[in-house]
């Protein structure tokens, strides 16, 4: 997947909100069925949610959304 930029992430979680996709547990419960039934929703913005979706599992979507990571270097 190419570099999405914070804008394009800013936009589908705009259209997450609207859709009342408003909690970590809400977008966990997405599946492919209640993505289709987004307004808007492009193919690019499906494989964003699934990336959403990942990021929020493992804690890291403050990262995830600002382009940088949570990686520690090893001691």
């Amino acid at each position: 997947m190419s570099k999405t930029t914070f804008q394009q992430k800013t936009k589908l979680m705009a259209k997450l909100f609207d859709s009342g996709c408003n909690t970590e547990k809400k977008l966990q419960q997405l599946d492919m069925e209640s993505i289709l039934k987004i307004p808007g929703i492009t193919i690019p913005d499906m494989a964003l949610i699934i990336e959403l979706q990942k990021e929020t599992k493992v804690n890291k979507l403050f990262s995830y959304l600002g382009g940088g990571t949570d990686e520690q270097s090893g001691t």
